[in-house]
């Protein structure tokens, strides 16, 4: 094997491995950060940001821009169970989640 198909071949093994591993790490934060107990941290008032340290990015983000005010909804999908979160003028108002213990 000539050196630049010897090279070609590291990089596209070294880029696979590290594919992996980001896609593994992913996967592993979410399944970590969506559970009962980290829902129940979200209190009313709070802002996106702070959801977001607690639950990571939402699955899915619906934002109505009213005259008066601003909604926004995040939905965390993980499997079969769910967690709605909704902002009123970027504060949750409610949440809503289907995760047990």
């Amino acid at each position: 094997m000539t050196q630049p198909l010897k090279t070609a071949s590291l990089f596209l093994r070294l880029a696979s491995i590290v594919t992996m591993l980001a896609f593994s790490v992913s996967a592993c934060n979410s399944a970590k950060r969506l559970a009962k107990a980290n829902v129940d941290e979200v209190a009313e008032g709070m802002s996106k940001k702070q959801v977001e340290s607690i639950l990571g990015l939402p699955t899915t983000v619906d934002t109505k821009d009213f005259v008066v005010l601003k909604k926004t909804v995040y939905v965390y999908d993980q499997g079969k169970d769910s967690v709605t979160i909704v902002f009123k003028d970027d504060k949750v108002q409610s949440k809503v989640s289907t995760l047990s213990e």
